[in-house]
């Protein structure tokens, strides 16, 4: 009996998988394992210029796998190019999901760690910066001031970036960068499974006119009552309020001693402000009945403003690629995917946290000991090298001196010449 129930447990499974598959599409999926460079094509774009980098095939220095291996931008001060080819897709009435993981090992300095979605025919030997592409998404970091995230989307041939200011992660861990698009045009950007940002191509990019505008022609009313607090027309003037003087003589102050009415005067006593006097009245505040609040210039239809229900929708996709400029390479590119699925893409990033988040920080902290290990012994031996140096110096120099020391009694002569 219980073989039985798992047997029909296994069914099950099985079924919900193979339903699940059949309603999610994966149009691409590289995690840079066996076979990798038949799908990937280098580009001499910038090659003939000395300016082209190169990529490495490799876990990097402190993966939590050594066998995950990815592509590694190699080579200081070059521009890095990529691609492989997608079968070709449409995201027409269906969630684009674009993710893919980047470590940064080394100080970037300046330089991107962004990928591209590409349409239309790519020779991709020459593929470069100047390839048209119709999504370019990831990071793009350069001194401690700039951090952002770029999602930049192609649209009748010109590409829009988003008008938020997205800030990327920039230390030296993997971090997985996710776009999701779907075909009400509303998007979400998540970072390693945390949302980061969400709203729509239709607030967040300058592609279309806005569907709303403020009518500049629109007046405040003239019996529109803004004035919250209004003064009480029933409050009446205490009796005898006005009679209240602003000063008082001081009652604490005290004849001097010295004084003479016949040769100073009348003595009085210095004037103080009058506990009692409150200044001029005014009646009390309460609360408008008629109060309106704050007006606000309406918003009206814009009539510049015409829908593009496709407005998510990118040209048919071919290729993905990497193209970034580094000032210092380093960056590990990974576990590149395109599907319709964000909970596909979910588990993928779940999967990467539970197995080798842990693994990769202390594989970082080992890195970063022996890292401020060697650099100490690089110091100790500068050090030990400058001091050398100083005493030899010291010796040479001195010797010199003591030869040369002059005779007293030649100065003496010296003098006497004089």
């Amino acid at each position: 009996m219980g073989n039985g129930n798992t047997s029909h447990l296994f069914k099950l499974l099985l079924f919900l998988l193979t339903l699940h598959s059949s309603v999610a599409e994966i149009f691409f999926e590289e995690r840079f394992e066996a076979g990798w460079k038949s799908r990937w094509v280098l580009s001499d774009w910038k090659r003939s210029e000395g300016k082209a980098g190169t990529f490495k095939h490799t876990a990097g220095k402190w993966s939590g796998d050594p066998d995950d291996k990815g592509l590694q931008t190699y080579n200081d001060a070059r521009h890095f190019a990529i691609s492989a080819k997608v079968p070709e897709f449409s995201n027409k009435n269906r969630t684009l999901v674009v993710q893919y993981s980047i470590r940064f090992e080394q100080d970037i300095e300046c330089g991107g760690g962004y990928i591209k979605l590409l349409s239309g025919y790519v020779n991709q030997k020459k593929f470069g910066g100047d390839t048209p592409y119709s999504l370019m998404f990831g990071p793009d970091i350069c001194g401690s001031q700039t951090k952002k995230l770029h999602v930049i989307l192609s649209y009748q041939g010109q590409n829009y970036p988003v008008r938020k200011d997205l800030q990327c992660e920039t230390d030296k861990l993997t971090h997985f960068y996710t776009l999701i698009l779907r075909p009400d045009a509303s998007y979400s950007i998540l970072v390693d499974n945390r949302e980061r940002d969400s709203g729509s191509m239709y607030t967040d990019w300058d592609i279309l006119p806005p569907r709303k505008i403020k009518d500049v022609n629109a007046k405040k009313p003239a019996d529109w009552d803004d004035r919250e607090y209004i003064e009480d027309p029933n409050d009446a003037k205490p009796e005898g309020y006005d009679s209240i003087p602003v000063e008082i003589p001081d009652p604490k102050a005290k004849k001097p001693v010295d004084w003479d009415d016949e040769d100073d005067g009348l003595w009085k006593p210095p004037k103080i402000p009058n506990p009692a006097y409150k200044g001029p009245w005014k009646r009390k505040k309460i609360k408008n009945p008629n109060y309106k609040g704050k007006w606000k210039t309406p918003w009206i239809d814009n009539p510049e403003f015409e829908d593009d229900p496709d407005l998510y929708i990118l040209k048919p996709i071919k290729y993905v690629g990497i193209e970034v400029w580094q000032v210092k390479a380093g960056s590990v590119y990974d576990n590149i995917l395109i599907c319709d699925d964000p909970q596909y893409a979910k588990q993928t990033v779940d999967e990467f946290m539970a197995n080798n988040r842990e693994a990769e920080k202390e594989a970082f902290e080992e890195a970063e000991k022996e890292r401020r290990a060697r650099e100490e012994e690089e110091a100790q031996k500068a050090r030990e090298e400058g001091e050398k140096r100083r005493r030899e110096r010291d010796r040479k120099y001195g010797d010199r001196r003591r030869r040369r020391r002059p005779d007293p009694h030649d100065m003496d002569d010296y003098h006497d010449e004089l």
